[in-house]
Formats: structure tokens, C-alpha cells, sequence
């Protein structure tokens, strides 16, 4: 299994400062920012977009783990690449075509990475999974953050971990210290976490015993 990478969601930033938020999180341990981009319309939610990956991107040489819940990924393309995104992840739901977008993202110079709703079956990516750089297994409905981690979803992780023992699979939704050695023991090495690193009494330590628990799996 590839080592942990804990990625902080900066949806739980204080978006007045995302800059500083940004070197914060890289300064405690953070591998990846993993940022949250939704269009309003495939999730009910509306948040940031590529002008704010550009800014940030100003500020930091971190990896930018950029999750695109949005209805037409593929629009949206060529813009976070010159944005400096690092990874653009899609969900399965939105494209039709999901191998003519990896070639797509992969060609404006990004990392791809496929993500699944909690309903989604992971049959649906199986067949991509040697082609991409990360497959991202929802454990919440995407949307929103603070909401409960949902443990009925993880043998789709060990599914993956199974076929494909190399690769990234990212968890995203609820995870914390009391959600972590669930995933970790199901597979998963990229840990997003929101609420539970940002509101911390000591964000390092979160993402020290993250990082512990997965790597104990290894």
C-alpha cells in the first residue's frame, strides 16, 4: 500500500486568509490541500473556483488536491491546469466518457483522479483505475462539510486496495481519530479531513495520528 498523505480540506479554512491557512496546514504536516470545488448544481452547494486556486497558488508550492463536484468536469479543464491545480478529480456521475477526460486532465499537465458517491458501486470506476493517479471513495454525500463518516462504504475501498495494491485511494468525509483506523484497516493512504484538523486544539497532532494510523497498515 503507498504511504499516507493527509490532506487537509480547506473548506474548513478561514477563507478570509487562505493563504496563511495554506502555509499553516503545510507548516503542521499536511501532504496535500485538498480543495472543494462545487458548482451549485451537481451538489447543492457553491464554493470556490479555479480564480481562487490561481491566488493560492501564489502563495504555496503544495500539492493542490482539487475535487471537482460539478455537473460538466470537462469544461473546467484547461482552466485549473493553468491555475496550478496538481490533481483534478472527477466524479463518475458527471461524465459519460470518463476515459476521453482522464486523457484530457493528464494532457493539460494534472494528476486524475476519479471520485464515487456513497451509492455509486465501484464497478463503475474498476475499469479506470489503471489509468488514473487516485480514486476518491466518498464517505459522506458530497456537498458539504461536518457531516457523519459513513462506514458501510469501506469494502469499496478494500475492493480497490485489492485489485490495484498501488494505488492512491482517498477517503473524504467525517474522518478524524475516531473514524481513521476504519479506513486505514479498508485500504485507504490519502486521508482528507476537514472539521476534524481545523477545529483542533492541535491540528499537527491530528495530522501526525492520521498519518500513524495509516502507515501502521502498511
Amino acid at each position: 500500500m503507498p504511504s499516507a498523505k493527509i490532506a487537509p480540506s480547506m473548506l474548513s479554512s478561514d477563507f478570509a486568509n487562505l493563504a496563511t491557512e495554506a502555509k499553516r496546514m503545510v507548516d503542521l504536516g499536511a501532504d496535500y490541500l485538498h480543495m472543494d470545488v462545487m458548482d451549485g448544481h451537481f451538489v447543492p452547494n457553491l464554493t470556490l473556483g479555479a480564480p481562487i486556486i490561481s491566488s493560492v497558488r501564489k502563495h504555496t508550492d503544495a500539492f493542490l488536491d482539487c475535487h471537482l463536484m460539478v455537473s460538466n468536469p470537462s469544461q473546467w479543464v484547461s482552466d485549473f491546469g493553468k491555475a496550478g491545480a496538481s490533481m483534478f478529480t472527477f466524479h463518475i456521475e458527471a461524465v459519460e466518457q470518463p476515459s476521453q477526460l482522464i486523457h484530457q486532465i493528464h494532457d493539460a499537465g494534472m494528476k486524475a483522479g476519479i471520485a464515487v458517491k456513497p451509492k455509486t458501486p465501484v464497478e463503475a470506476v474498476l475499469p479506470f483505475c489503471s489509468s488514473v493517479d487516485m480514486i476518491l471513495i466518498m464517505t459522506v454525500e458530497p456537498g458539504f462539510g461536518g457531516q457523519s463518516f459513513m462506514p458501510e462504504v469501506l469494502p469499496k475501498v478494500t475492493k480497490i486496495r485489492q485489485e490495484f495494491p498501488d494505488l492512491d485511494i482517498q477517503v473524504d468525509g467525517g474522518l478524524g481519530p475516531d473514524t481513521i483506523e476504519q479506513a486505514a484497516k479498508a485500504g485507504a493512504n490519502v486521508i482528507v479531513a476537514g472539521t476534524s484538523v481545523f477545529k483542533a486544539d492541535s491540528p499537527a497532532a491530528v495530522i501526525k495520528l492520521l498519518r500513524d494510523s495509516v502507515n501502521s497498515h502498511n
